[in-house]
């Protein structure tokens, strides 16, 4: 059986299960009304960072049995779309078992996809989320996917075979894209460059995310998965998108001279 370890627990987010379940405890907000939402685009550095905006994003959703996690390859190891396929991923909260057969219905779906499990092995911008859906729904399956290069027109076709892939599965089904903003900024200019990218995520409009981002070279380092998020999600009937969530570094260090910026949003 295939085994995801932890490759940041420790660094990202804490490694003792008591410790990291406090810190989410103290992030998310359980008075909020949670909501149905098809997919949402939650940020991915150390959770002293970005973990209240995801905290946020995940306090807000309902989250079902079943969620497809994709994600950025930052370090440019393996396919350009990967899915892990089968077995287990771990965290400090547990185990999580991997959809394979959602996996598969992706697959089938898309000459895009590979079993690749290279991609996967030290990438961060996945696994941080886990332990955030595993606070709320601690017997989740995982569907993961990491994408590097891809051209709108295979964001557009991969986008549509997840579609098809959650209706042939037919059961409710969350697509979390996990993606940071603007990187190593001034915090003014992040704002002004990350709202022309949000504006067309909250338009439904995932043409003019890519290439928006592409055009003002926004360092929006998951615009890919955001882009396929989005074209999966309105396939499946999204009407609207909203902002949870909207911080920058500089909001915990206190220095706004070149900041990374962390946007969470819900698409529904």
């Amino acid at each position: 059986m295939k085994v995801r370890k932890p490759a940041v627990a420790g660094s990202f987010y804490p490694g003792d299960k008591q410790e990291l379940r406090e810190m989410i405890e103290e992030m998310v907000d359980p008075g909020l009304k949670r909501e149905r939402a098809i997919g949402v685009i939650s940020p991915h550095a150390g959770y002293i960072y970005s973990g209240k905006g995801a905290a946020m994003v995940f306090s807000r959703v309902q989250i079902p049995e079943d969620v497809i996690v994709l994600a950025p390859n930052h370090r440019g190891i393996g396919a350009d779309v990967a899915l892990w396929d089968e077995g287990k991923w771990i965290t400090p909260l547990g185990e999580i078992q991997v959809n394979s057969e959602l996996g598969e219905l992706i697959r089938e779906e898309s000459d895009l996809v590979e079993v690749d499990e290279s991609a996967h092995i030290s990438e961060h911008s996945l696994e941080v989320q886990i332990p955030f859906i595993q606070y709320f729904k601690p017997d989740f399956h995982l569907t993961p996917l990491c994408l590097l290069r891809m051209s709108y027109e295979q964001t557009e076709e991969l986008g549509t075979a997840i579609a098809r892939a959650v209706k042939k599965w037919g059961k409710l089904t969350l697509l979390v894209a996990s993606s940071d903003m603007s990187h190593y900024i001034p915090a003014k200019i992040a704002q002004r460059q990350d709202k022309l990218a949000l504006d067309k995520i909250l338009d439904l409009d995932p043409q003019g995310l890519y290439n928006t981002v592409l055009k003002h070279n926004i360092s929006m380092c998951g615009f890919i998965p955001a882009t396929v998020m989005l074209v999966a999600a309105k396939e499946l009937g999204a009407e609207k998108a909203e902002l949870v969530d909207y911080r920058n570094s500089g909001d915990v260090t206190g220095d706004d001279r070149e900041v990374v910026a962390y946007a969470s949003l819900m698409v529904k």
